[in-house]
């Protein structure tokens, strides 16, 4: 370090607190940073960000990711305003790199104040349970500002930002579990965002799932998505991302017959899979993270709507919604698309459909595609009926049916464009891993800009 007052000139170390340097990952390169807590707290100064600068730098000079370990008490207070703007030289540095290289961080102890917005920009977050500790103000602050009680783990925790927040992208049980997963992670994903996605020659059978069989006679009746995914992909290959938040949408990164996809699937198990603020915002930065490295998507959908109620309303479900659709219209990579069941309303435009630019659109004989479920398309379109029926129940049964045979399937949406085929359940792999093939050559780009208004 270069500060000469409060004594500091008598405490010199070597790294002044961060150990950069390079190595490789499976024999691919990639550039690391590590904050060192056992020198000033891992405490930032004007040296200390210069060094992680030059890492970053040198990351984007070459091509190659860069990972942040981080174990840090925050800006070094000896150093003033000097140390805030090596903060701010870092934020800007990850911002010029986001969308052309990886940037991973690994939260490994506290990431406090200023500290905690360059993994913010980051692509991905992870944390270890019991040490990794990420807040702007901490538990004392709170107290005296808000009079609340609270503990660094309940607040800024991993499992906080793994459940609640939706901040950290991966929680682990401790940091060994960080690391293998680090490398895992890099195993899907490219160099940087003009490189060829990893393909890998191998692909073993999925897990054994009788697919055919898979959807519920009853169409209100729940299925883990999981298990179609699994069933489809190559085996043991899908690593999920943002496990425990929103568990209403699944993401991830998967193969299938080698190629390397981002996975993006409604979850029916969990609130019957229904959009809603957390799980749109979820799914758009995850769909513009496979845009922007060319990593094909590869969509499973069974969506019954957005979520009603006034919280979702007046917390802003029509923005954070659109952003779903705006990533997924955005997006020029190879998007193929199936509906396995419900593809309802506004939803179901939003889900990667043939409207927003999907490449490839399938669907299974078990699929509903209408403007909304039979039950309130009946409420609405037969109300008079309804109201002079003899027998209401049995009458509510009997449109049902009728709106199902002509409405909710998947047959006049593919007489229209809409779908490109009408697949039975087992055929999906194949399918999937022709039409990678097919589109592996596609070439499409947006009109030219300076950048688009997501409506953030």
């Amino acid at each position: 370090h270069r500060c000469n007052d409060f004594g500091m000139e008598e405490q010199k170390f070597l790294t002044d607190g961060v150990i950069t340097g390079y190595g490789t990952i499976d024999g691919r390169k990639v550039m690391v940073f590590s904050q060192d807590f056992t020198i000033f707290g891992g405490s930032l100064s004007e040296t200390f960000a210069q060094k992680i600068c030059k890492v970053m730098d040198m990351a984007l000079k070459l091509g190659i990711p860069v990972i942040g370990l981080n174990d840090s008490g925050g800006a070094r207070i000896q150093e003033g305003v000097v140390s805030l703007a090596g903060y701010a030289d870092i934020f800007l540095k990850n911002t010029m790199a986001s969308g052309v290289i990886p940037q991973i961080s690994a939260v490994l102890g506290p990431c406090a104040g200023g500290a905690v917005y360059s993994p913010a920009i980051t692509d991905f977050i992870f944390m270890a349970k019991g040490t990794s500790h990420m807040f702007v103000t901490g538990p004392n602050v709170v107290k005296t500002v808000t009079h609340e009680n609270v503990t660094m783990e309940d607040l800024g925790g991993a499992s906080a930002h793994g459940e609640k927040s939706g901040v950290a992208h991966f929680t682990c049980e401790n940091e060994v579990e960080v690391l293998q997963n680090i490398r895992k992670l890099l195993s899907y994903i490219p160099l940087n965002n003009l490189d060829e996605v990893p393909f890998y020659t191998e692909s073993p059978e999925p897990i054994s799932t009788d697919l055919d069989t898979i959807i519920p006679e009853n169409p209100n009746k729940p299925y883990d998505m999981h298990n179609v995914i699994e069933g489809i992909v190559d085996g043991d290959s899908f690593f999920e991302v943002h496990a425990e938040y929103a568990q209403n949408i699944i993401v991830g990164f998967s193969r299938i017959g080698g190629h390397s996809i981002g996975v993006v699937a409604n979850q029916p198990a969990h609130l019957a899979g229904v959009l809603d603020i957390d799980s749109s915002i979820k799914a758009a930065r995850f769909v513009r993270f496979c845009d922007a490295f060319n990593i094909p998507l590869v969509t499973f959908e069974d969506v019954p709507g957005f979520l009603p109620g006034t919280d979702q309303e007046w917390r802003g479900i029509i923005k954070h919604g659109a952003k779903l659709l705006y990533a997924f219209a955005e997006a020029t990579v190879p998007k193929l698309t199936v509906i396995t069941r419900k593809a309802y309303g506004g939803a179901y435009d939003v889900m990667s459909s043939k409207h927003i630019g999907g490449d490839i659109n399938l669907a299974w004989p078990t699929a509903e595609i209408a403007v909304m479920g039979p039950k309130g398309a009946v409420e609405i379109v037969w109300k008079k009926e309804l109201a002079n029926a003899d027998n209401p129940e049995e009458k509510m049964e009997e449109l049902q049916n009728n709106y199902r045979a002509k409405f909710a399937n998947p047959y006049v949406a593919a007489e229209r464009g809409y779908i490109d085929d009408v697949i039975h359940p087992h055929e999906t792999r194949g399918r999937l891993i022709s039409g990678l093939e097919l589109l592996a050559t596609k070439v499409s780009s947006n009109p030219k800009k300076k950048h688009g208004n997501i409506p953030l």
